[in-house]
C-alpha cells in the first residue's frame, strides 16, 4: 500500500477504505507521510468529500494512533463541551462549575488560541497562580472530589490531527465538513469523552457562515460520537457579534465571574443555560430542558456555582481573592475610547473583526508560542441594537504591549461596526438544538 495510491483515489472521487486510512494516518502520526502528501489528501478530501463511513475510519484511526486518556475511574456521567471557535467566547470558565455544581462531572481538557482570538487556558492563566497542567491523577481526583476541572491538552492525543490541522491551516483546506468534524471529534475521543454537547457557531465570526453549513457540521458530529458509542447534542448559536461584551483574556476572567454571579450578560447567559441543559439531559441529571434551566438558574442565583468556580480555582493554584477583586489581573497600562461618529442604531457588529482588532492590541497569537498580553483586549459598550449619539463610546481599547497596533487596530473596529437610522431586530443567540 502507497500513500500516493491512496491520493490517487480520493483525488478522483473514489471512497478510501478503512484499512487505506488507517495506513495514511498511522504514516502521518510517524511522520514517514511527508507534509506534500498530507496537504494533496487534504485538498483531495476538501473537494471530493467523504462518505460517512470515510469519516468515522477517519476520525477512529486518528484517535488510535496516539495516546488515549481514560476517565472511567471518574464517578457518574462526565460530559464535555466543544465550541468550534468564536470571539468573546469565555463559555467554558463558566459552563463548568455551573454544570458541576448541579452534579454532572465536568472534565475539560482546553488549548490555548491561535489567530483572532485567546483560548480558555489563555483567559485561565491571567488569574495569578492557576495551573493549568495536572498528571492524570490528580485531574480525575480533582473532578471526583469536586467534580470540575479545566486543563490544558497533554501527552500525545492525536498527534496525526496536529499535523493535518497544522498544513490544513497553510494550504486553505480548513473549511471542510469532514476534515473539521473528524478533526473535533477524534480529539474528544481522544481524550476519554464520549458524552459531548457541541456549541457549533455560526456567522461573522466563525468558520461556518450559514447556517445550513453549521447544520451540516451538527449533524455530522452528533453522528460520529453516535456511531463511536457515545451521546451528544449540538446546539447552534450565532456568532455574527461577540459574545458578552468583553474581548481578551483577563477582561473575560472578570465577565466569566459576573455571569457565575448572577449578572452577566443577557446573551452569555442565555447561552451557558443553553448548553447546560443538555448536558444535564445527558449527565442524567434532568428529563427536560425546561426541568435542567429551572436547576441552572437556581444554581446562578443562589451563589452554588460561583463557589464551585472558586472550588476549582482553589484546587488548581489559583487566587481565589480574584473573585471580589479584579485588580490582582494584569491592568492595562493604556486606555483608548473609539467613539461614535454618526447618531442611528448600531445594526451589526462583524465579530470576526472585533476579534482581528483584539489581536492587535496583543490579545491574541498570530504564531504558535507567541507570548500575549493578559491585559489586552476591548470592551463593547455598544452592541447589535443598541442606540447611539455622535460622541458616544462605541467600545475601549485596553493594553499594555508596546508593540501593540493602535492604528491598525482603530481601523479594523471602525470596519466592524454598522451604524444607520434603522433599528434592527433582535436575534437570538441560540438558534436551534441538534440531537
Amino acid at each position: 500500500m502507497r500513500a500516493v495510491d491512496i491520493i490517487r483515489k480520493k483525488r478522483d472521487g473514489l471512497s478510501l477504505t478503512k484499512q487505506e486510512i488507517e495506513f495514511f494516518i498511522q504514516g502521518v502520526a510517524s511522520g514517514e507521510v511527508p507534509d506534500y502528501q498530507i496537504s494533496a489528501l487534504s485538498m483531495a478530501i476538501y473537494f471530493q468529500h467523504m462518505t460517512e463511513d470515510e469519516m468515522f475510519h477517519l476520525t477512529m484511526a486518528v484517535v488510535e494512533a496516539g495516546d488515549k486518556l481514560d476517565l472511567s475511574s471518574i464517578k457518574g456521567i462526565p460530559v464535555d463541551k466543544h465550541s468550534t471557535g468564536g470571539v468573546g467566547d469565555k463559555v467554558s470558565l463558566i459552563l463548568g462549575p455551573l454544570v458541576a455544581s448541579a452534579g454532572v462531572p465536568v472534565a475539560k481538557m482546553s488549548g490555548r488560541g491561535l489567530g483572532h482570538t485567546g483560548g480558555t487556558i489563555d483567559k485561565l492563566e491571567s488569574i495569578p497562580g492557576f495551573q493549568c497542567e495536572l498528571d492524570k491523577e490528580t485531574f480525575i481526583e480533582q473532578i471526583n472530589d469536586i467534580k470540575v476541572g479545566i486543563i490544558s491538552q497533554t501527552g500525545n492525543l492525536a498527534p496525526a490531527d496536529k499535523r493535518m490541522y497544522a498544513i490544513r491551516d497553510v494550504t486553505a483546506t480548513v473549511e471542510n465538513t469532514a476534515l473539521i468534524a473528524a478533526s473535533v471529534v477524534s480529539k474528544k475521543l481522544a481524550a476519554g469523552n464520549r458524552n459531548i454537547v457541541f456549541d457549533v457557531k455560526v456567522g461573522k465570526g466563525a468558520f461556518m457562515k450559514t447556517e445550513p453549513r453549521a447544520l451540516d457540521l451538527a449533524e455530522t458530529m452528533v453522528d460520529l460520537v453516535a456511531k463511536a458509542g457515545g451521546k451528544s447534542v449540538a446546539v447552534i448559536s450565532q456568532m455574527n457579534q461577540p459574545l458578552g461584551r468583553e474581548v481578551g483574556n483577563a477582561n473575560e476572567v472578570i465577565e466569566a465571574i459576573e455571569t457565575l454571579k448572577n449578572r452577566g450578560p443577557v446573551d452569555l447567559t442565555n447561552l451557558c443555560l443553553a448548553l447546560g441543559s443538555q448536558m444535564l439531559i445527558i449527565g442524567g441529571k434532568a428529563e427536560t430542558t425546561e426541568e435542567a434551566r429551572k436547576i441552572l438558574r437556581e444554581k446562578l442565583e443562589d451563589g452554588s456555582a460561583l463557589e464551585k468556580f472558586k472550588q476549582m480555582l482553589d484546587r488548581q493554584g489559583g487566587d481565589i481573592s480574584v473573585i471580589d477583586d479584579y485588580t490582582i489581573l494584569k491592568q492595562p497600562t493604556n486606555r483608548l475610547d473609539i467613539m461614535a461618529e454618526k447618531d442611528g442604531w448600531v445594526t451589526a457588529l462583524d465579530a470576526m473583526k472585533v476579534g482581528r482588532a483584539s489581536n492587535l492590541l496583543g490579545a491574541g497569537r498570530k504564531r504558535k508560542g507567541d507570548d500575549i498580553d493578559h491585559a489586552a483586549g476591548i470592551h463593547l459598550a455598544k452592541k447589535e441594537g443598541d442606540k447611539v449619539e455622535i460622541g458616544d463610546v462605541l467600545c475601549t481599547f485596553m493594553w499594555t504591549n508596546e508593540i501593540a497596533d493602535i492604528e491598525a487596530a482603530t481601523d479594523r473596529i471602525r470596519e466592524a461596526y454598522y451604524v444607520s437610522m434603522e433599528q434592527p431586530q433582535a436575534r437570538p443567540v441560540v438558534l436551534r438544538v441538534v440531537e
